[in-house]
Formats: C-alpha cells, structure tokens, sequence
C-alpha cells in the first residue's frame, strides 16, 4: 500500500538557534539585555505571529569552546529576504529605533559577550 511507503517523519517548525559567550562577570550584563530589549523584540515577534515560541537555554556543563546561552526561536517556516526587510522596518518602529541603533547597541555588547553559530534546525514529527 501507498502509505506503508511513506516515511513516519514528516518536517515541521524550524528552529533558529544562536550561541552567545558571554565573558567572566558579565552575565548580569547580558541578563539585563536578555531581560530588556531582547524580551520586548521577541514579545513583538509573538504578537504579529512570526515567531510561536522561543527559548533562552543555559549551557550548564560547558565545555571548553562551547557558548554559555543558546538563544532559541521557533517558526512554522522560513522567511523571504523580502518578509525579513519588511520585519525589521515593523521591529524597527515598535521599537523605536533604527538599523544603525540595533548595530551600535550590538556593538556595545560585543565588549563582553560573543556571537558564535546560528543555526537553522527542522523538528521532525511523527506522521501518526
């Protein structure tokens, strides 16, 4: 039969993961970001339907080389280069702010934590 051909996996929601290091006394720093203008963006994200979840996870057992945070968001797919232009002029205006502002304020915390791999992952789900 047809269906005994089918996988049992199909593809669901994509998850975007970012790792941050952050450097040695300086996690409340970051927190305060996290817990700030982090939170507001994502909250945003949340309400206009962009994003359905998302998660800040610690490293607990870091290894050496290994990012202290994995910063986690969750869609139903990607984006266009076109939604993702139009996304940050809405993100933009709800936040008050400007692409050069983001740039200048990720530069200031450039002086204590670090942006390491994004990456794109799709859950796979069973099919029954």
């Amino acid at each position: 039969p047809a269906a005994a051909q089918e996988f049992p996996l199909k593809g669901g929601d994509y998850w975007t993961v970012g790792e941050i290091t952050i450097d040695d006394g300086h996690f409340g720093d970051y927190a305060d970001h996290l817990a700030g203008l982090y939170r507001k963006s994502v909250d945003f994200q949340k309400s206009k339907g962009w994003i359905k979840a998302s998660y800040i996870l610690s490293n607990v057992n870091t290894r050496a080389g290994e990012p202290d945070l994995y910063l986690v968001t969750i869609s139903d797919r990607p984006t266009t280069p076109a939604e993702d232009e139009q996304r940050a002029k809405e993100t933009n205006a709800f936040l008050q702010s400007s692409a050069r502002q983001a740039d200048t304020q990720s530069g200031a915390r450039a002086k204590y934590r670090t942006l390491g791999g994004n990456m794109l992952l799709q859950e796979q789900v069973y099919r029954k």
